[in-house]
């Protein structure tokens, strides 16, 4: 029998996405670089950054991947907010059940995962979202490691009264 946790999603801030990775928001143009922009780390293979299209998929996972070479950037395009579920890293081969949040972002910023973070969506209610992907060109053959919590529970997001 399937069990079924509802995770209740809260607005991303910097404060409380940093055991995750970072928060980036618009800034003016010609700011130095500091501690706001992302902390990338790209250099154990090439670079690809590219647009991934995604349609809706309801809000329900039962698996959670993490990358552990490179840090991952994810941003909707055209203003669409989404929703991600992430747990921080850690050792072994699975998160721990009771470290796993969940985000609502807003489309005017992108996030930044840090090596290692588990991570499950992007998740949307919109019909269909296109984001944009920086992460090293072979993450997915080499680098995705997935987590399968199978019949054990299944996890459902939901979006929380964010006011």
């Amino acid at each position: 029998m399937t069990q079924i946790i509802r995770l209740l999603s809260q607005p991303i801030t910097p404060a409380n996405f940093t055991p995750f990775g970072q928060v980036i928001f618009p800034t003016g143009d010609g700011k130095p670089f500091d501690e706001t922009d992302a902390q990338l780390d790209l250099s154990q293979g090439i670079p690809r950054f590219y647009i991934m299209q995604l349609e809706q998929r309801g809000m329900e996972f039962s698996s959670i991947t993490r990358h552990q070479r490179c840090t991952q950037c994810l941003g909707a395009l055209e203003g669409k907010d989404w929703y991600i579920a992430v747990a921080p890293p850690c050792e072994g081969d699975k998160p721990k059940k009771d470290e796993i949040a969940a985000f609502h972002i807003p489309g005017h910023c992108f996030i930044k995962l840090n090596h290692g973070t588990w991570h499950a969506g992007p998740y949307f209610s919109h019909p269909l979202v296109n984001f944009y992907n920086l992460e090293l060109s072979d993450t997915n053959e080499v680098d995705h490691f997935t987590h399968d919590f199978q019949d054990q529970f299944l996890i459902w997001q939901q979006k929380s009264s964010e006011g």
